[in-house]
């Protein structure tokens, strides 16, 4: 029965594909992201990054805590997709080159193979974009539906398709 649903179905599994790896990616994103927000959370962090060489550390954490939580948001909603998964990108090759590079592969003993897959999973949309449940692609109908109307591309509806799709 479920397999039958799935076969006639390969739209709606192909737009919700991308999903899960959004979820997956922005929750923890939000979670490393709040837990860098917390006061006490910023206290800690801010004293390993002077460590790190990043002083003073207190911007650094609030910053990357900052980035951490609308790359997450963004990753669930899915919009500006793209330019969330450079943000995820960064931060962890930062954290691999910074942290967990010189620890080896085994997530257990500190090393990089968490920050690997966070990368994987954020290279991934970065190629293919937020897929068609997200927000990004109810906001392209939209404005697809609108240049579709007035038949005559205006210049600045251009830009908004050029924009909606570089953002992804």
């Amino acid at each position: 029965m479920i397999t039958a649903i799935l076969t006639e179905q390969p739209g709606i599994l192909k737009s919700a594909a991308l999903l899960p790896p959004r979820l997956a990616l922005g929750s923890t994103m939000v979670f490393h992201g709040l837990s860098k927000l917390k006061k006490e959370g910023t206290e800690q962090h801010a004293s390993f990054f002077e460590q790190m060489g990043f002083k003073p550390g207190k911007p650094w954490v609030l910053a990357l805590g900052v980035t951490e939580v609308l790359s997450g948001v963004s990753a669930i909603l899915g919009v500006a997709t793209r330019l969330t998964a450079l943000a995820v990108v960064a931060t962890q090759a930062m954290a691999i080159a910074k942290v967990h590079g010189s620890k080896g592969f085994n997530n257990q003993e500190g090393g990089y193979e968490f920050n690997l897959a966070l990368m994987g999973t954020a290279l991934a949309l970065l190629l293919r974009g937020p897929g068609g449940a997200s927000l990004h692609s109810a906001l392209e109908r939209r404005v697809k539906r609108r240049e579709l109307r007035h038949f005559k591309l205006l210049p600045r509806q251009r830009r908004i398709s050029r924009l909606l799709d570089l953002l992804g």
